[in-house]
């Protein structure tokens, strides 16, 4: 692989779990109060 498709793994990857993990803190900050 060449380091800038490696460069661009990395970038889509730390969108991606950012993407993950924020929401996951936005939820637990403010849960849905739906029944």
């Amino acid at each position: 692989m060449t380091t800038t498709a490696i460069i661009m793994m990395i970038l889509s990857l730390t969108i991606v779990w950012g993407g993950l993990i924020a929401s996951l803190i936005h939820l637990r900050n403010n849960p849905d109060k739906e029944d």
